[in-house]
């Protein structure tokens, strides 16, 4: 069996489109039966009332709706765990993952040597200028500081054999990023590049500062070289002071050079103080993000499910 995870968050316009499209690929794939399971991460529209009204008239179809909006990755996680399926896939309600690749996938993962088969997209169509210049620079910086490979383009589409989904269920993190975790636990993965398309319907949940705040949950998540930098730019500017010290003495007790220039040294107290700063954020993104790990708070709750109706 196939289990199909597809998050949802105020989609009530693209689940009814998302569900005509998706049939259309189990008819193909006949002898193999499939569930899906929506998960409703809070939805303020009708999003629920819909995924009712389907479990009611497909048995294939499941739903866990949360008390609130945890997050796509509380989503994923929450699917993961409920998918009965000897194989997993993970895919967005808005079409922007095709149905259609499902058949190819799952044929791939017919050869024993393959665990995973996931999807990148190629192009990034539908992106603004500087999106797609802050998409650029972070898998650049990511891959540079981080151990975990981050592939260019990956996107949370994957379908995956149950020993990956069982290792991925393993890692009980807070704070979740799940494309580093898909790659941190290895397995043997074949990528399959499309284009990528507009959504059907609605409207993207992701602007800037969600982005760039997911961005920074990556990096604090696989990568300790941010605290190393800012240790290096801590030594660094110990070894320009005490230079600049022994200057100053020097070019007192040699020229009788009076210690000046009160403009300057104020500017200097604030790009130190500034680098000071920068340097205790850093350690207090960690420190944050240890401090919601040792509360051991559950990562989501789930006010409903299919068998509640």
């Amino acid at each position: 069996m196939i289990s199909i995870i597809i998050p949802c968050y105020n989609e009530e316009e693209s689940i009814p489109l998302f569900y005509e499209e998706i049939n259309k690929t189990i008819k193909e794939m006949k002898k193999v039966p499939f569930e899906l399971i929506f998960v409703n991460d809070g939805s303020k529209d009708r999003t629920l009332e819909i995924l009712r009204e389907l479990a009611k008239k497909d048995k294939k179809v499941r739903y866990i709706s949360f008390s609130r909006n945890f997050g796509k990755e509380a989503g994923i996680l929450a699917g993961l765990e409920a998918a009965k399926g000897d194989y997993v896939a993970m895919m967005d309600v808005d079409l922007q993952d095709p149905p259609y690749l499902l058949k190819e996938m799952y044929e791939s993962l017919q050869d024993k040597d393959l665990d995973c088969v996931a999807t990148r997209s190629v192009s990034r169509n539908g992106y603004s200028f500087f999106r797609k210049l802050f998409t650029k620079w972070y898998y650049k910086i990511i891959n540079k500081i981080s151990k975990t490979p981050i592939v260019d383009g990956a996107r949370d589409f994957r379908l995956m054999k149950r020993k990956m989904v069982d290792a991925i269920l393993s890692m009980r993190e807070y704070n979740r990023f799940s494309k580093g975790i898909f790659s941190w636990v290895g397995f043997n993965t074949k990528w399959i590049t499309f284009e990528n398309t507009e959504r059907v319907a609605g409207t993207t949940k992701w602007n800037f500062w969600k982005l760039f705040a997911y961005s920074m949950e990556s990096i604090v998540g696989f990568s300790t070289t941010p605290l190393l930098i800012s240790s290096v730019i801590g030594v660094l500017f110990c070894i320009i002071s005490f230079i600049m010290i022994i200057v100053i003495i020097v070019k007192t007790l040699m020229f009788g050079d009076p210690v000046a220039g009160w403009p300057s040294a104020i500017c200097i107290i604030f790009f130190v103080s500034g680098i000071q700063l920068f340097s205790i954020g850093i350690i207090g993104q960690y420190l944050a993000k240890t401090y919601l790990e040792v509360k051991n708070r559950p990562i989501y709750i789930v006010r409903e499910t299919e068998d509640d109706i």
